[in-house]
């Protein structure tokens, strides 16, 4: 017979330990993380954030589907562990340094701050982004290009 390669899955599987970001109710856009798995619809959250109180998420139940899963993982977090162990485990873990080093939290940070901008920056940001077209380089790749176009627009935010 021929061999088999079996190859776990790339999904995110809802697990114990499992990083979720809130997508809907009064904690959206925080961190929590799966202590309990009650049913295949709702788990059991808690959310204690190093950087400070107001992004902690007190230990509820929640509907499954307004929480999106990340792919941080606390590993060894016991079932149904205590506040205190989970939010040790978050602090060993470090969850708060790989959630801001993501691309994703970097693009909500740009998303909140874009969204945040007045008339006349969103003008001054798109002369710059206009700007920085007209002189590129042929041979620039499209990434670097946006990181130029990106520090660019962040200079001159930053400085006016």
């Amino acid at each position: 017979m021929a061999e088999i390669d079996v190859k776990a899955s790339q999904w995110r599987m809802v697990e114990v330990g499992r990083v979720v970001l809130f997508n809907n109710g009064p904690y959206t856009g925080r961190l929590a993380t799966i202590v309990e798995i009650i049913d295949h619809k709702r788990a059991l959250v808690d959310g204690p954030s190093s950087s400070d109180e107001i992004a902690a998420v007190p230990r509820h139940h929640i509907a499954i589907a307004n929480i999106i899963l990340t792919p941080i993982v606390i590993s060894k977090l016991p079932r149904a562990a205590g506040t205190g162990a989970v939010a040790k485990a978050w602090k060993n873990a470090g969850v708060d340094e790989k959630w801001a080093e993501s691309s994703w939290a970097k693009k909500r940070d740009q998303r909140e701050r874009r969204s945040g901008l007045s008339d006349f920056e969103r003008f001054k940001v798109m002369r710059l982004r206009k700007q920085v077209s007209v002189i590129q380089p042929q041979n620039m790749s499209r990434r670097s290009l946006q990181a130029a176009i990106f520090s660019a627009i962040r200079i001159k935010i930053l400085q006016s």
